[in-house]
């Protein structure tokens, strides 16, 4: 396969306003969103914010210590003949609720954007910047943006180095030499300005005493500029061609144009905690940039999908082509990401823990297992954390928490603690990465977090002496979060999910040459049967109304057979399932992983037809925008977990599963109209 045409051409490109895709160059651990002047000169055009974003940017309003986890209220929940405590609601506690909900939030590093001046002296609004022509160009992670203000052409070129948190730019213009064009510098307010729970948080540019921007050094071609917020600080350095600058406001730097007929300025700017020493130059970012991405495409696994007559197949291809480039820049660096990756802001820029497995499950499918394990280091790091929740609430083991910053520390809310799917996250990603790099140092090196987390688990089923079964709940929450905590009971993907994760610590104990826990071989051996009634699976044991009131959010009894092999599930019962979500579920409730759980379901099933159906789906969940990125709703434009769940999906589809067909591609129909050439792809588990 020519790896190279399949991915440019489906390079991205727009010749005109869209307020939904900006384009972004990142590394995984950085990212920076442009509008079409390749820079962010009009974010006001945008229904998000344009980002600039890290890994290691964080701040905490009023300092890292104004409340704790034992400043809020927690609700005390009924668990098999004694209480434990939630942190679910406000109660008497609003402030420190709410605070611990929004801090540590992820900071908006910075936005750097044109001025344009038209021939009046006036500054140029978004109107004024035609014609536009802008490319991202996905086998070298660089930007080409062209247009013209009053005629005057202007091309900007924009990449970002892959190992340094630096973005670099070079614009070509003859309005640098008529003074027409400066470049800015302009640093937000650090607190969140919105308290809802999914809403893009845009910047907030008043309340300039709330921080500090510090020229620290300075010279013909180059600054340090030191923030501080309360107790954090980080710098960034600027370096340019050509040019001087000039303070402009409180927390703004504008680059003016150099007297002399100069057209072209090339500048660097780099963002770090501290230390921020190095400013690459234009072309040392660009080469990287371009070594990074091709290394990154030639290196991983790759997909044809255009000798197919289906109509569809394009679009998938392109679906598919995009999703790798955005996953490895928003979901590939050493945190679990959050949702919209390094774009901008959703639940205050934490990690759902749920959702890692569908960020970065699809890793070592394609390949790339080394870029999941940067973030699986991280469970090791927090591993104290998670002890340290679990026996608060009277449990042996790890308890992996849902909504947590980048310590791992979970947060207050009306879900989250209430979750339990994540828990096994870690040890399936664990066994993935073991796949696709079977050596007894990486099973050393994940051993604590599989060990642990099957020492809860086994702690937190429930023997129910009548029925000779362990129970999962209450209290709990599904995976489908509409149902309550204190009414839901054995859940099916939960059940299923359960015995496979004890199953994996049984698999990598005798792997090391260890006996297993007694407790792990019972559990999994006498999980509750998932439940059923009228010959379909139920959302949860309590839940006789599955299909009528609770036929929203996520189908997740889905899950037990396709995302997981479902021994304990009935083929039979699940297709009757799957047919039934299909013809009566909400979907415009639905969310962008719900429709790859599903195909992969299909697919499991020997229904590749209905397979591709779901994947492709006409539904606003499971639009994929110009830039790539899976649309959900007005705020929130980019959901990284689409993308990853489709990868994943597309990668089962083609290469199968363990224990499956010998089907060549048997995810997909096999009447001719899809014809799927592919290499390096893993079989699903």
């Amino acid at each position: 396969m020519d790896r190279r045409q399949i991915v440019q051409r489906h390079n991205p490109e727009l010749n005109k306003w869209d307020p939904l895709s900006p384009f972004s160059v990142g590394n995984g651990e950085f990212a920076f969103s442009a509008d079409i002047t390749g820079l962010q000169s009009f974010p006001d055009q945008y229904e998000v914010p344009l980002g600039t974003q890290s890994n290691w940017g964080w701040h905490y309003t009023g300092g890292r210590n104004r409340f704790t986890d034992q400043d809020v209220e927690y609700q005390m929940f009924e668990t098999h003949g004694r209480l434990v405590g939630y942190p679910m609601k406000p109660g008497s506690t609003a402030e420190a609720y709410h605070w611990l909900r929004m801090n540590p939030h992820r900071l908006q590093l910075g936005r750097v954007s044109f001025r344009f001046l038209l021939e009046s002296g006036e500054v140029a609004e978004a109107a004024d910047v035609t014609p536009i022509s802008q490319q991202l160009d996905l086998w070298s992670g660089v930007l080409t943006s062209s247009y013209a203000i009053q005629g005057v052409p202007v091309h900007v070129t924009t990449a970002c180095h892959p190992s340094i948190d630096a973005m670099a730019v070079r614009v070509e213009s003859g309005l640098i030499a008529q003074g027409r064009l400066q470049v800015f510098m302009r640093f937000p307010a650090p607190d969140m300005t919105n308290t809802g729970w999914a809403k893009a948080v845009f910047p907030d540019w008043e309340n300039d005493d709330r921080h500090r921007t510090e020229l620290r050094e300075g010279s013909g071609s180059e600054a340090l500029l030191v923030r501080t917020m309360d107790e954090d600080k980080y710098e960034v350095r600027w370096a340019w061609s050509a040019g001087s600058l000039m303070r402009t406001g409180a927390h703004e730097f504008t680059l003016l144009p150099p007297s002399e007929q100069v057209k072209l300025i090339e500048f660097s700017v780099t963002f770090a905690p501290e230390s921020a020493h190095t400013a690459p130059s234009f072309e040392e970012t660009m080469a990287a940039s371009k070594l990074h991405w091709e290394q990154f495409w030639l290196g991983g696994a790759a997909i044809d999908f255009s000798g197919s007559s289906d109509p569809r197949a394009y679009e998938l291809e392109r679906r598919v082509v995009l999703s790798q480039f955005l996953c490895a820049m928003h979901s590939g660096g050493s945190l679990p990401p959050q949702e919209t990756g390094l774009m901008y802001n959703s639940w205050f820029g934490k990690s759902h823990l749920e959702m890692h497995w569908w960020h970065g499950a699809h890793f070592p499918l394609w390949g790339r297992e080394h870029i999941l394990l940067k973030s699986m280091d991280w469970y090791s790091r927090i591993l104290p954390v998670a002890r340290e929740l679990a026996q608060s609430q009277g449990y042996e083991g790890a308890r992996w928490p849902k909504m947590v910053d980048f310590e791992g520390k979970p947060c207050p809310s009306p879900v989250a603690p209430g979750l339990i799917w994540q828990q096994p996250h870690p040890m399936t990603l664990a066994e993935l990465c073991y796949k696709a790099q079977p050596t007894r140092e990486l099973l050393e090196r994940f051993r604590d977090i599989v060990y642990e987390s099957a020492d809860f688990m086994v702690s937190y089923a429930h023997w129910d002496e009548a029925k000779q079964v362990f129970d999962l709940g209450p209290p709990l929450i599904p995976a489908q979060e509409c149902h309550s905590l204190a009414g839901s009971k054995n859940p099916p993907y939960e059940l299923e999910y359960w015995k496979y994760g004890l199953e994996i610590a049984i698999r990598w104990a005798e792997l090391l040459q260890e006996k297993p826990d007694a407790k792990w071989v019972q559990v999994a051996r006498m999980m509750a049967a998932p439940p059923q009634a009228e010959g379909v699976y139920l959302a949860h044991e309590l839940c006789p109304d599955t299909f009528t009131a609770k036929n929203h959010d996520h189908p997740s009894m889905l899950g037990a057979l396709g995302v997981l092999p479902g021994t304990m599930i009935d083929r039979e019962v699940m297709l009757n399932t799957l047919l039934k979500v299909k013809e009566v579920w909400k979907w415009g409730s639905a969310w962008g992983w719900d429709f790859p759980m599903c195909a992969m379901t299909a697919a499991r099933l020997g229904e590749p037809d209905l397979a591709v159906d779901f994947l492709l789906m006409d539904a606003a969940k499971n639009t994929y925008l110009t830039n790539g990125h899976n649309y959900q709703r007005p705020g929130l434009s980019a959901y990284l977990p689409g993308n990853g769940g489709l990868l994943t999906a597309v990668a089962m589809m083609a290469a199968g599963w363990e224990g499956g067909s010998n089907l060549n591609n048997p995810g997909f129909p096999q009447d001719g109209s899809w014809n799927v050439k592919w290499d390096g792809l893993k079989p699903w588990l």
